[in-house]
């Protein structure tokens, strides 16, 4: 059996919002080592590692059937107005890091824009002179898919085969995002 590196058990733990004392707890291995294993000081047997592991995993499998939305869903989304030019846009991926931004009219998801919407008008013929002052609402696709902050993580999972984002909201406002990247963190 192919583990993760040590390193991941402190990943691990910390995406379960756990504490080194709660999982020395579940697996009985002590909370000394755990954090010695966290901080890369100790070299940890293999059935010190296999317990950790086996641990992690079964808390995962029991908090994937009470997970909702809310809880896995990037907080802080940044979006874009419709009205705003592509090139803000194009801006605004380089600078945070995402491939897709929800586009808003006021606080009203209308549409989407992302990096590989705005390739494949440069592949058919727009120069980048002109794409780049263009309203976003010109070219933008649709909008994000919108689920409650409680919609069940099964639900999100099956919607996410059909699109690459899906906004959140809780009584109407929007609070997250879930992405694959998002997605692959249950993993």
């Amino acid at each position: 059996m192919k583990f993760p590196p040590a390193s991941d058990v402190r990943k691990m733990r910390k995406s379960l919002d756990i504490t080194q004392a709660q999982l020395a707890t579940v697996s009985g291995i002590s909370q000394s080592t755990i954090a010695k294993i966290e901080r890369n000081s100790i070299s940890a047997s293999y059935s010190t590692m296999v317990k950790l592991f086996e641990t992690l995993d079964s808390m995962y499998r029991k908090d994937d059937k009470n997970l909702a939305a809310a809880d896995i869903a990037s907080k802080g989304v940044v979006t874009i107005q419709s009205t705003d030019t592509v090139h803000s846009a194009s801006s605004l991926m380089k600078s945070t890091g995402y491939s897709q931004i929800p586009v808003l009219e006021g606080d009203v998801s209308v549409g989407s824009i992302t990096e590989r919407g705005i390739f494949e008008l440069l592949r058919k013929g727009l120069t980048m002179d002109e794409l780049s002052n263009k309203p976003i609402y010109k070219i933008m696709d649709d909008s994000f898919p919108i689920v409650t902050e409680n919609t069940p993580i099964s639900t999100v999972t099956s919607m996410m085969t059909n699109c690459s984002a899906i906004l959140v909201t809780k009584k109407g406002k929007i609070v997250g995002l879930i992405t694959n990247a998002d997605m692959l963190k249950l993993i």
